[in-house]
């Protein structure tokens, strides 16, 4: 059972960042995991106050506040245009309608999910994560680190040129997945993040040049596929074993890549 003892909404980051130093108090968004597990909260923070519930488009990236819910990124029209839809592809397989209506970025990132639709599909485009201590450093980077005491202000997605698609295999729609997969193509190299084997989503770039352009063939797309595979590690759980997604993990690739690419 969660109990909290204090609720606080903030009026500054520098006040919810000082909050957050205490071990017991934790940063609340839609609170869909927090809710279920069994803990005493000293003081909730609440960043609902700030307006980091925007996506800000300027001319060069999109600003993603931390409160955007998933929701907003299935529905923005520019984010949505600038990568063919593969963001509205990561998201709208999770639960529900009701559960993107409150479920936010901050969480999912954050988080560090092993099954984490969002983190997959933002590692494989140009992306880095603004933290109120910290400041910018690349999503890559910031998804190996551990979980700290730092507040996740925003993400930053830079408007570098982009083919990119996102792919997933689940049991069923809402189910959580056996396994993510984007793939992109910006500054001259293809790259591939892959999550939920199960483990947070990892980038693997064909720094070997696999891949000649910005389209590839069947050929290649396999090649790239299974050089993929081979750079990650597997496991097993409930919804499929270790075997099994080193199996799919190319046929994803693959797939992806030609649907980013058209194929040639």
């Amino acid at each position: 059972m969660l109990q909290i003892n204090q609720y606080v909404k903030v009026s500054s980051l520098d006040e919810a960042y000082e909050l957050n130093q205490k071990k017991n108090n934790v940063i609340i968004g839609g609170m869909h995991w927090l809710k279920m597990m069994d803990r005493m909260v000293g003081t909730a923070i609440d960043l609902s106050g700030l307006g980091l519930d925007q996506i800000v488009e300027t001319d060069d990236a999109f600003e993603i506040g931390c409160m955007v819910t998933l929701r907003q990124l299935e529905q923005h029209k520019g984010l949505n245009t600038y990568t063919a839809g593969a963001v509205a592809d990561a998201v709208k397989d999770i639960v529900g309608v009701q559960f993107r209506n409150t479920a936010t970025v901050g969480g999912s990132i954050f988080g560090r999910y092993g099954f984490s639709d969002v983190l997959t599909v933002f590692l494989a485009l140009d992306t880095t994560v603004v933290c109120h201590k910290a400041g910018e450093i690349s999503l890559q980077e910031y998804a190996k680190l551990p979980q700290d005491r730092d507040i996740l202000v925003k993400l930053i997605v830079k408007k570098t040129p982009v083919a990119v698609a996102y792919l997933a295999q689940r049991h069923a729609r809402t189910d959580f997945p056996i396994l993510t997969c984007a793939v992109s193509y910006w500054n001259g190299t293809w790259h591939a993040a892959v999550g939920a084997r199960p483990g947070r989503a990892e980038l693997v770039a064909d720094e070997n040049k696999l891949v000649r352009g910005e389209t590839a063939t069947a050929e290649e797309a396999k090649a790239f596929g299974e050089h993929v595979a081979k750079q990650l590690r597997y496991n097993n759980n409930m919804r499929g074993s270790a075997e099994y997604r080193q199996q799919i993990t190319p046929v994803l690739v693959k797939r992806a890549m030609l649907a980013a690419g058209k194929g040639r």
